[in-house]
């Protein structure tokens, strides 16, 4: 896999993890969208846009590769974040309470784990 995408997603991951929970913590929704609001709804955007890049470029070299993983498993770890972070929007976004932001923290906080489990299934670790 590529060596920097993982940590820019991770990081990413993380500070919108970071961001949604200052929204539980002010007690506010994601919508009615507000400035800041909007800064979230972006970096998630960034966020899924790397995610898509990565899950590209990983069945790419999954498909060129000559040694043994768990092809199934690999696919699945790269699927998974693509399609988690635009559910948890939409979630978020019929949630009208503050835990719109724990939906997408929750959601945030999930793609490092399943990064971190897909570096495993690239080198080979069961």
């Amino acid at each position: 896999m590529i060596d920097v995408l993982p940590t820019v997603l991770t990081v990413l991951a993380l500070a919108g993890a970071a961001w949604s929970v200052v929204l539980v913590v002010r007690d506010q929704a994601l919508l009615p969208l507000t400035t800041a609001n909007r800064g979230l709804l972006g970096l998630l955007a960034v966020l899924e846009a790397g995610l898509l890049a990565q899950a590209v470029i990983g069945v790419v070299r999954m498909l060129g590769l000559d040694r043994e993983i768990d092809r199934l498993s690999f696919a699945g770890y790269l699927a998974g974040p693509v399609v988690i972070i635009p559910v948890a929007v939409v979630w978020a976004a019929g949630e009208r309470t503050r835990w719109s932001g724990g939906v997408l923290a929750v959601a945030c906080l999930s793609v490092p784990v399943m990064i971190v489990r897909l570096g495993q299934i690239w080198a080979g670790h069961a």
